[in-house]
């Protein structure tokens, strides 16, 4: 073996060791909550899939329709020859549901903020982040070359005192002034709770900073009618501006397809097909997963149901944790992600593997992904779980944080 190999090999030692190591569960046919994990029957409560849309029939007769009319690939990048009617027409549809004057599709939110943030930012300008973000918003603004400054969670003095530290005369990456970017999730991924969004877009009107918004997980879900977090707080009593500068969402989570866009002003949006470099220099997404997302769209907006279907399962969950004694670290909010931190690698790893054993599929969360002590169950809810399956794995939840317990006594 050579050094190269051997070194690989000691590092994943290292991470079998100390309960990091991870490993990709197989799954048979559609995905849903009810899926074949490895061979296994399972209820699922680790996904995204919150509205249930996923595997539903008619966002497949869509994809069906565009794969006989366009085929299979979008066939170079959108600027070359890979943008199709299909991709049009979602970008339309998007723009108009949260009511922006244009949005660009994107293969994915990594490659989204990663083009966003490379684009915007250079060496001279100023990226203003909240702690948790998501992984694509970090390695976005460590790429772009800008002065990264880190906030802690949710501290609105303390973006407040990185705002004003940030201002002051100098030119930027294009010529212009400094830039500074303030850069949150809406919904953050790990802990289910919101950004202080109405005092961010005050603080950057205030101080003339540009607010970047990533609303992956509260789009389609949260709001009235599903337009995401901005939807769900109450509009500006005056005349501030009530909407971020750039506002990103992803297609794979609530919508149950793939894909990301990014949704702004008609200058931004040209700007970006101009310089995001992982749009210009990717090829299109296949036409069929434009004309899925389009349908399940449109299955969102006339289908309100769903998301209160969501919130009433989110609401039984919580309702039954506090019932049965279980500890989840629930946020205020009562959005779909439910998360039950245990600290330990090991401890998370063994109620995981209880629950599976069990036919509950809950997914293990560790670090880096969640900070070091951190570690946890990160439950997921959904539109199309019953209610006898939410009792099921709160049930089996308090069942095996008993047998956990005595195993620790044990010890």
């Amino acid at each position: 073996m050579n050094v190269f190999e051997e070194g690989l090999r000691a590092e994943l030692t290292q991470l079998r060791a100390a309960n990091l190591y991870r490993v990709r569960r197989t799954v048979r046919g559609r995905h849903g909550v009810e899926m074949e994990v490895d061979g296994r029957r399972c209820i699922n409560f680790c996904s995204n899939d919150y509205l249930g849309l996923a595997g539903d029939s008619r966002l497949a007769r869509a994809a069906r329709r565009a794969l006989v009319e366009s085929g299979v690939g979008g066939g170079a990048a959108a600027l070359v020859s890979g943008y199709n009617t299909e991709h049009r027409k979602l970008e339309e549809a998007l723009a108009e549901f949260v009511r922006r004057p244009r949005a660009l599709l994107f293969s994915s939110g990594w490659a989204a903020n990663l083009g966003v943030l490379r684009a915007l930012l250079g060496k001279s300008d100023t990226l203003i982040a909240d702690e948790l973000n998501h992984a694509s918003l970090i390695d976005g603004g460590r790429l772009s070359g800008a002065k990264y400054v880190r906030v802690a969670h949710r501290d609105v003095a303390g973006f407040e005192r990185a705002l004003r530290d940030a201002q002051g005369p100098g030119v930027g990456s294009r010529g212009s002034e400094q830039q500074t970017l303030v850069a949150t999730d809406a919904v953050f991924s790990m802990d289910g709770d919101l950004a202080p969004l109405p005092e961010l877009i005050t603080l950057c009107s205030q101080y003339g900073a540009t607010l970047l918004v990533d609303d992956a997980h509260g789009f389609a879900v949260l709001g009235k009618t599903g337009r995401g977090a901005l939807e769900y707080f109450p509009p500006s009593p005056d005349s501030r501006p009530s909407t971020p500068d750039i506002y990103m969402a992803t297609l794979g989570k609530a919508l149950g397809v793939a894909g990301a866009f990014v949704a702004g002003s008609e200058t931004l949006i040209e700007y970006l097909i101009q310089r995001a470099r992982t749009w210009v220099f990717s090829t299109a997404p296949p036409p069929a997963l434009a004309a899925a997302a389009h349908e399940s769209l449109r299955i969102v907006r006339s289908e309100p149901e769903r998301r209160h279907v969501l919130l009433k399962n989110v609401e039984r969950f919580r309702t039954g944790a506090a019932q049965l004694g279980i500890d989840v670290d629930a946020p205020q909010v009562p959005t779909p992600i439910q998360p039950l931190i245990l600290g330990r690698e090991d401890k998370v790893l063994a109620l995981s593997a209880d629950l599976f054993e069990r036919g509950w599929w809950v997914a293990a969360i560790r670090p880096p992904t969640v900070p070091p002590g951190t570690s946890r169950l990160r439950i997921t809810l959904s539109a199309a779980h019953t209610g006898s399956q939410v009792d099921g794995l709160l049930e089996a939840l308090a069942a095996g944080l008993k047998r956990l317990a005595h195993l620790d006594v044990a010890a």
